[in-house]
C-alpha cells in the first residue's frame, strides 16, 4: 500500500526537476561553482569576459539582460537577438537588474521552464487518457538539457508553447493566446505552433474567429519586429547568426548538397542527422498530410505538419550542426507528443521515446561546438 502510494505521487515534472537539478550543480561543481559557465561568453564578441573565440548563443541573451538598451555592440546580429527578448529581460526583472543574479536567475529560469513545460505536457497527456510518463520524452530530451547547459531561450520558449496548446486543448482562447504570444517573443520558432492552431480553427468553419485570433497572437511580435527595425535598421528574422547559412530551396539540400573531402565524417554525422532529424520529420509530414487527405483537419495534425515541414529547408548550418540540430528538434518532439494526445496516436507517443536514446551523448554536443 505505501509503494502504491508514493507511485501515485510521483510524477515526470518531479524527476525532469530533479534530474535538471542534478545536472546543473554537477556542472558548477565542477567549474568552482561559477553560474557564468553557463553563458560561455565568446571573446569575439566580448574580449574582456570571452572564454573561447566565438562562445555559444546563451552569451547574446545574457549581455541583453544584462544591458538591455547597449548590448548591441556584443552581438553578432543584434536584431536577430533582441527579436528573443522574453528570456534575457524576464532573467533581469526577477534579478532585479543586479549582474551578480542574473547568471543564476538564468539557470533557475531555464530548470523551472523543464519542469512547467513537462507538467503541461503531462497534463495534456493525461486530459486525453494517455500515460503521463511520455511527457519524459519532453523534459529529458537532449536538446532541452543541451539548452539548459548553455542558457539558451527554448525551455521558456517551448514552456510557453506547451501551456498555449494545453489551453487551446481546453478551448481557453485567451489564456491560449497570451502564452502563445509570450513563446514568439522568446523564441520565433514556436510561432509554427498558433499558426497551426489557427488553421484548425479555419478549417471548422471558424474562419473569422481563427483569424482574429490569428493576428492578436501574432501582433506582439509584428510589434517587437517593427521597432528592432526602427531602433536596429533590420528585422530580426532570419536563419540564423552569424555565420549561418540562409534556408534551402530544394528539399533536404542543407543535408545531400554540402560537399567535404571528408566522406567518413559526413557520412556519420548523415546517421545522427537522419535518425534524430530527417527521417522523424519525413515520417510526420506524410503522417500528417495522411490525415488532411481523410478530413481530420484538427489542431495535432497541423501542429505536427508545420513543425516538420520545416526539416527538408533548413539550412547547412542548422543541419550539419548537432548542437544547432538538437535545439531544432525540439519543436519536433514537442509536436510529436502534442499530435500523440491530442489525435489518440499511440504509435506517435511510443516513436517519440526513441528520442531519449540521445542522452547517450551526454554532454558530447556540448564538447562538439
Amino acid at each position: 500500500m505505501p509503494n502504491r502510494k508514493i507511485r501515485s505521487i510521483f510524477r515526470p515534472w518531479m524527476v525532469v526537476l530533479v534530474l535538471a537539478g542534478l545536472y546543473s550543480l554537477s556542472v558548477l561543481a565542477r567549474n568552482d561553482w561559477n553560474p557564468m559557465t553557463f553563458v560561455v561568453i565568446g571573446k569575439q564578441f566580448d574580449p574582456s569576459h570571452g572564454i573561447t573565440t566565438m562562445g555559444y548563443d546563451g552569451q547574446f541573451a545574457y549581455q541583453i539582460a544584462v544591458n538591455p538598451a547597449g548590448a548591441a555592440p556584443y552581438l553578432d546580429i543584434p536584431a536577430y537577438r533582441y527579436q528573443r527578448i522574453g528570456y534575457p529581460i524576464l532573467s533581469r526583472w526577477l534579478s532585479l537588474g543586479n549582474p551578480g543574479v542574473i547568471p543564476w536567475m538564468m539557470i533557475f529560469i531555464n530548470m523551472t521552464s523543464l519542469t512547467l513545460g513537462t507538467l503541461a505536457t503531462e497534463w495534456l497527456l493525461t486530459e486525453h487518457n494517455h500515460n503521463r510518463w511520455f511527457a519524459l520524452v519532453y523534459g529529458l530530451f537532449a536538446g532541452q538539457l543541451l539548452s539548459l547547459r548553455l542558457d539558451l531561450t527554448e525551455p521558456m520558449a517551448f514552456m510557453l508553447v506547451q501551456w498555449g496548446v494545453l489551453f487551446f486543448d481546453r478551448k481557453r482562447l485567451g489564456w491560449s493566446g497570451f502564452f502563445f504570444a509570450l513563446a514568439g517573443l522568446t523564441r520565433e520558432l514556436t510561432l509554427l505552433f498558433p499558426a497551426a492552431c489557427t488553421l484548425s480553427l479555419l478549417f471548422h468553419n471558424k474562419k473569422w474567429k481563427g483569424a482574429g485570433w490569428g493576428l492578436a497572437v501574432l501582433a506582439p511580435f509584428a510589434a517587437w519586429q517593427i521597432f528592432l527595425f526602427n531602433w536596429l535598421g533590420n528585422w530580426g528574422v532570419n536563419s540564423g547568426g552569424e555565420r549561418a547559412s540562409s534556408f534551402e530551396w530544394i528539399p533536404f539540400h542543407g543535408w545531400w548538397g554540402y560537399h567535404t573531402p571528408e566522406t567518413q565524417i559526413f557520412f556519420l554525422f548523415s546517421i545522427f542527422v537522419l535518425l534524430v532529424a530527417l527521417i522523424p520529420a519525413t515520417v510526420g509530414i506524410i503522417t500528417a498530410i495522411k490525415n488532411l487527405w481523410q478530413r481530420q483537419c484538427t489542431a495535432g495534425v497541423w501542429i505536427l505538419l508545420a513543425n516538420s515541414l520545416i526539416f527538408p529547408f533548413l539550412p547547412t548550418s542548422n543541419v550539419l550542426n548537432p548542437p544547432g540540430l538538437v535545439r531544432m528538434v525540439i519543436g519536433l518532439v514537442a509536436a510529436v507528443l502534442d499530435y500523440g494526445a491530442l489525435e489518440g496516436s499511440l504509435n506517435a507517443l511510443r516513436f517519440s521515446l526513441l528520442w531519449l536514446f540521445l542522452l547517450a551523448f551526454g554532454e558530447g554536443l556540448v564538447a562538439i561546438y
